[in-house]
C-alpha cells in the first residue's frame, strides 16, 4: 500500500484519516530500512520485532522461490517442503555465496544477498565501535567456533604466502592464551599448526592475560616461526577477557597475526 493508487483505493473503503496514519506507520519502517541501506551501520536504536519481521518478509519476497507468478527450476532454486521450517526461516531458502566464492551474489536470491551484505556492513561497524578502527573488511561465515578459527588461520597463512612465500614455511606455531574450550584448541591442529599454551595469571579473583610470558615466548621461538596469537574476549568466570589492546600492540611490534575469539564471531 505504498503506491498512490492503492492509497486512493483504500481511502474509498476506510476513513482517509486512518489510512494516512497507517501509511505513516509503514513509511516510518521504510525509512529505517532506507537509513540502514544508506548508512550501512548498526542502528543507534534497536528495532522492534515487528519491524525486523516486516523487513525480512519484504526481502524474502525478492527471492525467486517466493515469486508470486513464477516457478523456477535449476540446481540453485530453493525448495522448502516443510511449512514449519519455512516459517522458522522467514521463507528464506537460499544460502549465501556461490560455488568457490562465499561473498558472491546469488542470482536467484536478491533478498538473501542483501541480507548478507547488510549484515557484514553492520558487523564491520560493530568491530570498529569495539575499538578496532583499522579493520577494512569482515566476513560472516555459517561456521561454529572451531571451523571459523581454523579457516581464519589458514586465511592468515595464505595472506603471508602472497607477501613472502619463503616466510610461510617457517610459520609453525600459534600462541594460545589458555581457555578451557576444546574447539579452540583443536582448531590449531586442524589448521596444521603447533599450539604454544600460555597459562593465565591470577590477579585478585580473576585469571588474566600473561603479557610478559607472551613476549618471552615470541622471543624464545622467534617471530618468524609464529603465525599468530589467539586471544579470547568471551569466557566464563573466573577467567577474564584477554587484554586484546596490549596483545595487538605486541603483535604489531613483532609483526605477527592476532586472532580474537569472541565465540560468536572471529576477528582477524
Amino acid at each position: 500500500m505504498d503506491t498512490k493508487k492503492n492509497i486512493k483505493l483504500a481511502n474509498a473503503l476506510v476513513n482517509p484519516t486512518y489510512i494516512t496514519q497507517g501509511i505513516n506507520s509503514l513509511n516510518a519502517r521504510h525509512n529505517l530500512f532506507t537509513n540502514l541501506l544508506s548508512q550501512r551501520r548498526m542502528p543507534e536504536n534497536g528495532w522492534d520485532d515487528a519491524t525486523i519481521e516486516y523487513l525480512l518478509s519484504q526481502l524474502a519476497m525478492m527471492d525467486s522461490n517466493n515469486f508470486a507468478s513464477n516457478v523456477g527450476v535449476g540446481e540453485r532454486e530453493a525448495r522448502i517442503f516443510s511449512s514449519l521450517v519455512s516459517k522458522r526461516m522467514f521463507n528464506l531458502g537460499h544460502g549465501i555465496g556461490r560455488s568457490g566464492d562465499v561473498t558472491a551474489v546469488q542470482p536467484k536470491a536478491a533478498g538473501s544477498s542483501l541480507i548478507v551484505q547488510i549484515s557484514q556492513a553492520m558487523m564491520l561497524n560493530l568491530i570498529k565501535i569495539s575499538g578496532i578502527l583499522n579493520t577494512k573488511k569482515c566476513l560472516i561465515l555459517p561456521c561454529a567456533t572451531g571451523m571459523s578459527l581454523a579457516l581464519t588461520m589458514l586465511t592468515l597463512k595464505s595472506s603471508i604466502i602472497k607477501l613472502n612465500p619463503e616466510l610461510v614455511e617457517k610459520k609453525k606455531y600459534v600462541i594460545w592464551n589458555r581457555i578451557d574450550q576444546k574447539a579452540c584448541f583443536k582448531s590449531i591442529f586442524t589448521a596444521g599448526f603447533i599450539p604454544i599454551v600460555i597459562e593465565n595469571i591470577l590477579i585478585g579473583d580473576e585469571l588474566t592475560t600473561n603479557l610478559p610470558k607472551i613476549i618471552e615466548t615470541i622471543e624464545k621461538y622467534g617471530h618468524n616461526e609464529i603465525l599468530c596469537i589467539i586471544s579470547t574476549t568471551s569466557c566464563f568466570a573466573p577467567r577474564a577477557c584477554d587484554n586484546v589492546e596490549e596483545i595487538s600492540k605486541i603483535c604489531k611490534k613483532y609483526e605477527i597475526g592476532h586472532i580474537i575469539n569472541n565465540v560468536s564471531r572471529i576477528i582477524i
